[in-house]
């Protein structure tokens, strides 16, 4: 398990596994090739193989385009898509040998542009168009490679959103009773991991937008603009 606050990984390790003795954390910001690196070391010194690789890093953003600090831009894009890309690079020699799994974690905002998230949007579709480049080269290797796409999900990466300046926002705009949970979305990728499939889709949200989209698109936009608009202190008037 990789993530920036070590902490926060013991915590789980100790819930997970008191033992500690099949588990293996390691401080990793995504956004440096040589964390990735690092984590990719340190998971064949213990383990000697690499059989699935989850990309489920995140960070989002919430303000017009006009008003957000390029910067904010920048964070996004290194975190959601480059994070993506180093350690899927660093991985892939193992992931070759074991015909393993790669398995991206997209969104609602992957396929449709979401209104006051410009940079988490081109993030996740930058995200799955290199995924579904992998899945093609991969064709005859056996490698595995799947998009996950689940809906509105209650997680923390809604209050530690940034608003357009950069700073997080504290608070979800949402309401988060109506969202997946964290655990019905593992236990769906764990299965569509099983079932080696290319796509999943989570959610009624997800599901409807994606299909209605592709025959109503102007309809769609003017759904999501006022699905937005209708947020909490939303930049968006409607």
């Amino acid at each position: 398990m990789a993530a920036r606050s070590i902490e926060k990984l013991v915590e789980i390790q100790t819930e997970i596994n008191p033992q500690k003795d099949n588990t293996l954390i390691v401080k990793t910001d995504v956004s440096l090739p040589e964390d990735c690196e690092n984590l990719v070391k340190q998971t064949i010194d213990r383990f000697g193989r690499i059989d699935i690789l989850i990309h489920s890093a995140g960070i989002t953003m919430r303000a017009l385009f006009g008003k957000v600090d390029l910067s904010v831009l920048h964070k996004i894009m290194d975190v959601n898509f480059w994070g993506t890309v180093y350690c899927t690079h660093y991985a892939m020699p193992e992931l070759l040998k074991t015909k393993g799994t790669i398995v991206g974690i997209s969104s609602v905002a992957g396929y449709k542009g979401l209104p006051t998230r410009s940079g988490y949007s081109a993030s996740k579709f930058a995200l799955e168009g290199f995924l579904e480049t992998l899945r093609i080269e991969n064709l005859k290797t056996g490698v595995h490679v799947l998009i996950a796409r689940p809906g509105f999900t209650a997680t923390n990466i809604r209050n530690t959103m940034m608003d357009g300046a950069g700073q997080e926002q504290g608070v979800s705009h949402k309401d988060e009773a109506h969202s997946l949970s964290a655990e019905t979305v593992a236990k769906g990728i764990y299965n569509a991991i099983c079932r080696r499939r290319s796509y999943l889709l989570m959610g009624s949200t997800a599901k409807l937008t994606f299909w209605l989209n592709k025959l109503f698109s102007a309809w769609v936009d003017k759904q999501v603009f006022k699905h937005v608009a209708s947020e909490k202190d939303s930049p968006l008037k409607s």
